[in-house]
């Protein structure tokens, strides 16, 4: 066992009141508790984390510091002579910028309307965060459910900020989502007589969570990668997109990449543009730790915006409650939401639950926060940090013995890598940076505000206003990635091969920077997170 004496010896407090709390919902906040303590101890509320954008078409929108040091930074070309001019590289109907779930649904819709697809990705195919959900996929596809109900959790997900019209498409599309998994071979949970296992997740009023155990992300991603290869669509991989190249008409016509393997630039010329490079973890806002993939650097976010795309709730940013907290090895990796969906309970040091466990993120996070900060009632870890108890023994007592090893087998591997056997043990947890939830503002096809240029996934914002709902990513990704790949296809039909290729944008963004100061030598994007030792 990793967990030390002390650690033990606390751990008497939580195996002491368990018995208490087998079949008990500890009661839910009020919308005054909730709104309090949102205010008080959420980070997207704390304002010095956050400084107004110097540049660009957002001038003056609130961003956190990190994400405005990457979008307030000269291109990586600033000194680079790219001709483009000459042959391309590449010349495709349709680029598709990001090797994840969007990326992947994106070429596969094309691709059967008839376009010629080709995929850049930074790191290999597949290499997304896509891979690292692990909880579900909503969809209202049960006979107490519908659209309309998960659409109502949606919107009271996300504070009623979101777009009405992407929160609508989500849902009305999901069902068709998991049909269209399913018929390519993506294995979800079923009972005996083929019916489709669903649980909660955290902030729905009903059970829409679809899973493949807890390799959801991992199952779809395997599903998706080997469907495009299978279709042999051009996957071009360690080759990240750098800058987006428009037309003479301010058109998106494709992109510069750059070739992680031979330092080399190419030029990548499209008719249309769909940008799905996911979400921006790695910057590590205000220190947080990430459940993110490596090279989630916000670097989409940051192209489209220089080339004149919008933003929507840039400033909004998911923590999740439950990332691993100890063993250090594990300090900001995901703890699946299906663990609390199964019953799991967060505890402070008292062995005292402190939420309901089922509350929506931002909530839950600001709770455990506040537990830790402000209460003094965390768990004091050997690492110096604090950490509340997730009871993970309490599932096998609520549903039968074995539901951890069945439901929860990556969770159980995890942590039993490191010695932790959480079926005996609970958990040490505390909130890790997750997800983007606002991004460039797209409409019901994942149109941006710059013609021709799509961005799907994480990449994009508005259909979750600022918190999203365990298993709306996996879904947001498959049903824009869709809608954006199948509209592309059909508007190609009526474009020519875009001529007149040039970065002119860059010179005016470099303008603005030069005249404000806001550079400070700064180049991007980052494309890899950077960890060397100060």
């Amino acid at each position: 066992m990793s967990y030390t004496p002390e650690l033990m010896e606390l751990m008497k407090k939580v195996e002491e009141t368990r018995p208490s709390r087998v079949g008990v919902n500890y009661p839910r906040m009020t919308p005054d508790e909730r709104r309090d303590v949102l205010r008080n101890f959420h980070p997207d509320y704390i304002e010095d984390g956050f400084r107004e954008l110097k540049v660009g078409v957002d001038k003056g929108a609130r961003l956190t510091n990190e994400m405005a040091d990457v979008f307030e930074a000269y291109s990586r070309l600033k000194d680079v002579d790219i001709d483009l001019t000459a042959e391309p590289d590449y010349d495709v109907d349709i680029l598709i910028i990001g090797g994840g779930g969007a990326g992947a649904s994106a070429a596969l819709e094309a691709h059967s309307a008839g376009a010629n697809v080709m995929i850049s990705t930074k790191l290999r195919f597949g290499d997304a965060n896509t891979m690292m959900a692990q909880g579900g996929i909503q969809a209202a596809d049960k006979e107490n459910d519908s659209p309309a109900i998960h659409y109502l959790d949606v919107m009271g997900g996300g504070r009623l900020e979101n777009v009405p019209e992407l929160a609508r498409a989500l849902v009305m599309d999901a069902p068709l989502v998991i049909k269209w998994l399913e018929d390519m071979g993506t294995m979800f949970d079923k009972k005996e007589d083929g019916t489709m296992i669903t649980i909660h997740g955290g902030g729905t009023s009903r059970k829409r969570m679809h899973a493949a155990r807890d390799y959801t992300g991992a199952e779809i991603m395997r599903t998706l990668r080997d469907e495009v290869l299978n279709k042999g669509i051009k996957v071009v991989e360690f080759s990240a997109a750098v800058e987006i190249i428009l037309d003479d008409k301010g058109s998106a016509a494709g992109a510069v990449l750059y070739n992680l393997e031979t330092d080399q630039y190419e030029v990548a010329r499209a008719k249309t543009v769909i940008i799905a490079t996911g979400g921006s973890g790695r910057l590590h806002y205000r220190g947080f730790p990430t459940s993110n993939h490596y090279g989630a650097t916000a670097d989409g976010l940051v192209m489209g915006y220089r080339a004149g795309a919008k933003t929507i709730y840039a400033d909004s940013i998911q923590y999740h409650p439950t990332g691993g907290a100890y063993p250090p090895q594990l300090l900001g990796l995901l703890v699946t939401e299906k663990t609390r969906g199964l019953g799991a309970t967060p505890l402070n040091i008292k062995g005292e639950q402190f939420v309901y466990h089922l509350e929506t993120r931002d909530v839950a996070s600001s709770a455990i926060i506040r537990e830790c900060e402000e209460r003094g009632l965390g768990v004091p870890l050997p690492t110096g940090i604090t950490a509340v108890w997730l009871d993970s023994p309490l599932i096998d007592l609520i549903h039968g013995e074995g539901t951890i090893e069945r439901q929860l087998p990556a969770m159980l591997r995890q942590f039993q890598r490191f010695d932790v056997d959480i079926r005996k043990v609970p958990m040490l947890i505390y909130p890790t940076l997750h997800y983007q939830n606002g991004g460039l503002l797209i409409d019901e096809n994942g149109l941006s505000s710059v013609n021709n240029l799509y961005v799907a996934g994480e990449a994009s914002g508005g259909m979750h206003g600022t918190n999203r709902l365990m298993g709306n990513s996996l879904l947001d990704i498959i049903v824009f990635g869709r809608r954006a790949g199948r509209h592309a296809a059909v508007v190609i039909k009526d474009l020519e091969v875009p001529v007149g290729l040039n970065l002119e944008h860059l010179n005016s963004y470099h303008k603005e920077l030069e005249e404000t100061g806001a550079a400070d030598g700064r180049i991007g994007p980052m494309l890899l997170p950077r960890y060397t030792h100060r």
